[in-house]
């Protein structure tokens, strides 16, 4: 912090810097000026924090000096230090802001805690000043963060409801830069990260939100230059870029060229369009857009004859749409039951063979298989009521397609991937068998899970579906004890756990482990243990105090 004194007299000067403890106070910088002009100069070349001044100098005068300081540095505190007590230089140093008036000879106390009012002052102002620019730079963050949501989440329900267009009309027209006249036509384009090249695949395979950030941001500095439409992330589907076109619609497969472009230089990679064709503005957006996903749906997945797919209205090739996954389940479903690997790889490879003969694979295709192979999953692991292996791995990432490194569709990579599926489902199959046919352990663990609960023999026989006598005979033959002492058993050892915390009543933890009469409990658990809870409790803290000690001897006998 710095310190301006200002004053005609030097001794008076001198005075000021020998009263104060300038190291207390953490005052770095002590300047000097004889009158209000130098005064000036050295304020706009140091910007100290705190001025002494006198009132009465030669040129202008302190009152002069106080105004011109309140005007150009406003935060800076203003000590008075003068010789004379007249009412119209008190009333010049309140007018412009000064903090205190101390009378000449000058009283060391009242100089020390003028100057610390001042430092107390300015600090408090400094650190208040920081917390504001804080706060507006965490608003602008907030806010650079807030955007592109609004944005994406407008122009999807823009896409899914267009009458939505005319309560948001004129804002669209002002921040997006939409056409305000009638009869304007729009396009829509969907931007494909399904069949990505293998350099961008693998850089972005943990950053896949810094990829939806770049793509659309590369994308949104093109279409702003000439305000001709918007890209953002569709909400009904998160793993989806649309852009929405609504200028020279006709050179809209040129700018899409032109953004792959610039996808190879910033992220080394192009990625496939779908486009839709022209529709009235709002209401043909949706047709539009439906048209750009069958672009998409209708590409070649073997061959990659261009990134841009355009759709047209041209009869679609129906080669291989007859084939069908389902025509393979009993081959399949018998070779899983095997629990043989060369028999599911056999049965795997007939379908292949029958994949690989198609000239052409289409998405559209590739979708309805992987929809009927999802659909016999289910099918063959509901009778046993089996959980799905392939769900329990913490789901399914955005793109099912086994590509090759060009992003092209590897048949190869889909044979290896479906038969090292088929032959996990076959393990899980044949454990949950093995399992069913074990029923006793699922009972057992079921007891474990409701030990504190009423769990008679009766509710288990009918949860299970299965007789008492059943339940009774078997629980004797895997655990050489019946099925009410293994419930005693298990209460039991829990309720020695819960006697270890002396917070807990016997009848609190008689409770807890599921007999609701604390005095039968204390006679189940003596016939269990040999102690009553209270003996076992005292028991556990004498066995506690003694161990540091025998520990400790055992160590001084060694």
């Amino acid at each position: 912090m710095k310190v301006l004194i200002v004053d005609d007299e030097q001794h008076v000067r001198e005075a000021i810097r020998l009263l104060v403890d300038w190291e207390e106070l953490a005052i770095e910088k002590i300047l000097e000026a004889h009158d209000a002009q130098s005064a000036m100069a050295i304020m706009e070349k140091e910007q100290p924090e705190i001025v002494f001044t006198d009132m009465m100098m030669p040129g202008q005068s302190g009152v002069e000096l106080m105004e011109w300081i309140q005007e150009t540095y406003g935060q800076t505190k203003v000590i008075v230090v003068s010789g004379h007590d007249d009412f119209e230089f008190v009333r010049g140093a309140v007018k412009y802001g000064g903090l205190d008036y101390i009378l000449k000879p000058i009283d060391p106390d009242d100089l020390q805690a003028a100057v610390s009012k001042a430092v107390s002052q300015r600090r408090k102002e400094d650190q208040e000043k920081a917390l504001n620019k804080q706060h507006t730079i965490e608003m602008a963050i907030e806010m650079n963060q807030i955007k592109p949501v609004y944005r994406d989440k407008l122009f999807s329900h823009l896409l899914d409801e267009p009458d939505y267009y005319f309560s948001l009309e004129d804002q669209l027209c002002l921040e997006y830069g939409l056409p305000q006249e009638t009869g304007i036509s729009c396009r829509s384009a969907i931007l494909s990260l399904d069949t990505m090249e293998k350099g961008v695949r693998s850089k972005f395979s943990s950053h896949l939100e810094l990829l939806f950030f770049s793509l659309i941001n590369i994308c949104n500095e093109y279409l702003r230059k000439e305000q001709s439409g918007v890209a953002f992330r569709y909400w009904n589907n998160r793993y989806e870029i649309v852009l929405l076109l609504w200028k020279r619609l006709d050179a809209a497969p040129s700018l899409l060229h032109t953004l792959n472009e610039a996808f190879c230089k910033a992220l080394g990679g192009q990625f496939e369009f779908g486009l839709g064709t022209a529709k009235a503005f709002p209401h043909g957006l949706p047709s539009s857009y439906r048209e750009a996903a069958e672009a998409l749906k209708r590409r070649d997945l073997l061959k990659r004859h261009t990134w841009i797919h355009c759709y047209s209205n041209a009869a679609e090739d129906e080669e291989g749409a007859s084939l069908h996954f389902t025509d393979y389940e009993e081959t399949i479903r018998f070779a899983l039951l095997s629990g043989r690997e060369e028999q599911i790889e056999q049965a795997v490879g007939e379908w292949f063979r029958a994949v690989g003969s198609l000239p052409s694979i289409r998405l559209k295709q590739v979708e309805q298989w992987m929809q009927e192979y999802n659909i016999l999953r289910k099918t063959w692991l509901e009778p046993l009521s089996c959980p799905d292996p392939a769900e329990s791995g913490g789901g399914k990432t955005f793109t099912a397609l086994p590509l090759n490194e060009q992003g092209k569709l590897s048949l190869d990579r889909w044979k290896k991937e479906l038969t090292g599926q088929l032959l996990t489902l076959s393990k899980q199959l044949a454990e949950e068998r093995q399992r069913k046919q074990n029923v006793i352990y699922e009972i057992e663990q079921y007891i474990r899970r409701h030990f504190d609960e009423d769990v008679s023999l009766q509710e288990i026989a009918n949860r299970f579906y299965l007789s008492r006598e059943y339940i009774s005979r078997r629980f004797k033959q895997e655990f050489k004890v019946n099925y009410s002492d293994f419930v005693t058993d298990i209460r039991i050892s829990k309720a020695k756990e819960l006697l270890r915390s002396p917070d807990l009543k016997i009848s609190e933890v008689a409770g807890m482990v599921g007999f609701p009469d604390d005095k039968y409990f204390s006679k189940v658990f003596k016939k269990v243990v040999g102690l009553s809870p209270n003996d076992y409790r005292k028991r556990m803290e004498k066995d506690s105090s003694i161990r540091p000690a025998a520990v400790s001897s055992l160590s001084e006998g060694s």
